[in-house]
């Protein structure tokens, strides 16, 4: 990691929970120009870059890997937020670490033991991420929470970008930040899909301070624009 890489994301996730991150999701960028598009969302105001690794077996598609990451992080200065929808996380992690994410989150649905994994995130110098899934409810991620420095819900089911945001996941949402506030915890908040302007407050106001937006940032006619409207929604 260079001085700068290092700086940038000991910057990002030194963030407090009352901080607005806006993550532009990778998955919806032009894959034919990736440098381009990684650098089009840093200079539009980016603060992390989120990356859905997705194996087509924990979910119904297929994304990028490790190399794709190793990339991006050669090449460009930004917080990389790798979002690992895989079947075996544990499996895989050490190749992600080696790529050269900041923050590595893990499905709380997935085959693997949830509490070795965030260990292992941690040991590896890596921050802590831990994903819910729409269906599932936050108790099954509630003996975790004081091991991960971020708490992804899903506001759609994953797999696929462009889909609708569900609002009826905004009192997990409320419920995680209860949590938080009673157990003294400091995790932040993060929502993931149909985020956008329109949406964004909901969000916020449930408890979310990370917003992953693809279709919202990386389609928008002023991807800069897009970004300041959703962070200041």
């Amino acid at each position: 990691m260079t001085g700068i890489k290092f700086a940038i994301a000991t910057e990002m996730i030194n963030r407090t929970f009352t901080d607005r991150v806006i993550a532009p999701s990778l998955l919806a960028a032009d894959f034919s120009r990736i440098q381009e598009e990684v650098s089009r969302s840093i200079k539009a105001g980016a603060d992390w870059l989120h990356l859905d690794v997705m194996d087509g077996h924990f979910v119904d598609n297929i994304s990028f890997g490790p190399a794709i990451i190793a990339a991006i992080h050669a090449t460009n200065d930004i917080f990389l937020d790798v979002h690992l929808m895989i079947s075996r996380p544990d499996h895989y992690l050490p190749r992600f670490v080696e790529a050269g994410a900041d923050l590595i989150t893990v499905h709380v649905e997935a085959e693997h033991n949830i509490s070795e994994t965030l260990d292992r995130i941690r040991e590896a110098g890596c921050q802590v991420g831990l994903a819910i899934n729409p269906a599932s409810p936050l108790s099954e991620a509630l003996p975790y929470l004081d091991k991960i420095d971020l708490l992804l819900c899903m506001t759609v089911v994953p797999g696929f970008g462009g889909q609708s945001f569900m609002s009826e996941i905004m009192p997990k949402i409320a419920e995680a930040k209860a949590y938080r506030e009673q157990h003294d915890l400091s995790f932040h908040i993060q929502v993931d899909g149909g985020l956008k302007k329109e949406t964004a407050p909901e969000a916020y106001a449930a408890g979310a301070n990370v917003i992953v937006a693809g279709s919202s940032t990386y389609q928008a006619e002023d991807m800069a624009t897009a970004i300041t409207e959703i962070r200041e929604a």
